[in-house]
C-alpha cells in the first residue's frame, strides 16, 4: 500500500481513535488524517489532524471532499449508556446522523467505511453471539447502534460493521475513556473499584483492536465482524485479574450488579462474541485477555518517554 492513499478516522482523542492513529504511524502505510471534536490532544507533524463538529454536515462534507480518503474508520459516538437513555434526541443525531452523512459521502467517492459498533446490540439473554444472530438493544445507545449499522449496511456495498466487545487497555495516543486508567488511579489512591460481576463480556484489548480495524480498512472483507478477545468472563472477574496483574489484592475490587442500580439504563447481562469469523479471516490475531494485557503494557513503554 502506498503512503499516498488517505485515511481518515474520526473520534481523534478517544481511545480507540488513539490506538488506530499511533498504529497507523508506526506502520507508516497510510496518510492519516484524524478528526476531533475538541482540542487535539496531541499535534503530529506526521499526521493531520482537523478539529470540528462533525454534527456540521457541511463542514464534514468540505474536509472529506478536500481529503478525499481511501478509507474511513469512524469511531466517533456518543457512547455514555445513561447520558443517550436520558437524551435520546441527542444520541440519535450523533450516532446515527454523523454515520448517515458519513456513508453518504463514503458511497459518493468509493470510499471503504468501517464503522464502529458494539456487543451491546444483543440482549444477553445467552451470550456467544455470532455475527448473524439478530441484534435486540436494550438501551437507547444500543438501538442508536443497530440504526447506523443499517444505515452502512443498505447505504454500501464495500461497509463493514465491526461489532466491539469491551475494549481494555491504556491510552496511547489521547486519554479516551478507559476503565483500565481509571482502576489503576483508583487502587493507587487506596480505594476500592467495583465492577458488576451480572455483565459477561469477551474484553478486547485496545491495541489488538486497533490492528484489527487497520486491517479491515485495507482488504476486502465487507458485512459485518465480531472483534472481541478469546477470554469469556464476568467484568467483576475480569477486574479482579487486572489488579493482580498490577500488584493489587483481589479485595480491593467489588462485585456489584449494573441492573440493580436505580436510575441507569439496563444492560445486557451476557454479551460476549463468538470471534470465529475475526480469526477465520484477519490476520490480527484475537487474543486471550492477560495476553491483550501484555500487548498494551508493551505498547504504553514504547509510547512513553
Amino acid at each position: 500500500m502506498s503512503k499516498t492513499e488517505k485515511l481518515l478516522v474520526t473520534g481523534y482523542g478517544g481511545f480507540v481513535a488513539g490506538s488506530v492513529v499511533w498504529q497507523a504511524l508506526r506502520a507508516g502505510n497510510w496518510d492519516v488524517y484524524a478528526l476531533s471534536l475538541d482540542e487535539p490532544p496531541r499535534q503530529e507533524k506526521d499526521f493531520h489532524v482537523i478539529q470540528f463538529d462533525l454534527l456540521d454536515d457541511t463542514r464534514l462534507r468540505q474536509v472529506f471532499t478536500q481529503i478525499q480518503p481511501k478509507a474511513v474508520i469512524h469511531t466517533a459516538a456518543l457512547a455514555d449508556i445513561d447520558y443517550c437513555e436520558n437524551h435520546p434526541d441527542d444520541a440519535t443525531r450523533v450516532n446515527v446522523g454523523i454515520t448517515r452523512d458519513l456513508a453518504g459521502l463514503c458511497a459518493e467517492s468509493g470510499a471503504r467505511m468501517t464503522l464502529c459498533s458494539t456487543d451491546t446490540v444483543f440482549d444477553g439473554r445467552r451470550g456467544m453471539y455470532v455475527e448473524t444472530d439478530a441484534p435486540n438493544p436494550l438501551n437507547h445507545y444500543a438501538q442508536t447502534k443497530v440504526e447506523a449499522e443499517e444505515t452502512v449496511r443498505t447505504t454500501l456495498e464495500w461497509g463493514v460493521i465491526a461489532r466491539l466487545s469491551l475494549v481494555m487497555g491504556l491510552p496511547v495516543l489521547g486519554a479516551g475513556n478507559s476503565f483500565l486508567a481509571k482502576m489503576i488511579d483508583s487502587l493507587q489512591r487506596g480505594e476500592k473499584v467495583k465492577f458488576p460481576a451480572n455483565e459477561v463480556r469477551t474484553p478486547i484489548d485496545v491495541i489488538t483492536l486497533g490492528g484489527a480495524l487497520l486491517e479491515l480498512a485495507a482488504t476486502d472483507f465487507t458485512g459485518t465482524i465480531h472483534l472481541a478477545g478469546s477470554t469469556r468472563l464476568n467484568r467483576y472477574q475480569m477486574a479482579c485479574q487486572l489488579a493482580r496483574d498490577f500488584g493489587y489484592s483481589d479485595d480491593a475490587v467489588m462485585a456489584t450488579d449494573s441492573n440493580a442500580m436505580e436510575g441507569r439504563a439496563p444492560r445486557p447481562n451476557d454479551a460476549s462474541l463468538d470471534n470465529t469469523r475475526a480469526k477465520n479471516t484477519l490476520r490480527t490475531p484475537m487474543r486471550p485477555l492477560m495476553d491483550g494485557l501484555r500487548l498494551v503494557k508493551e505498547a504504553k513503554a514504547i509510547q512513553t518517554p
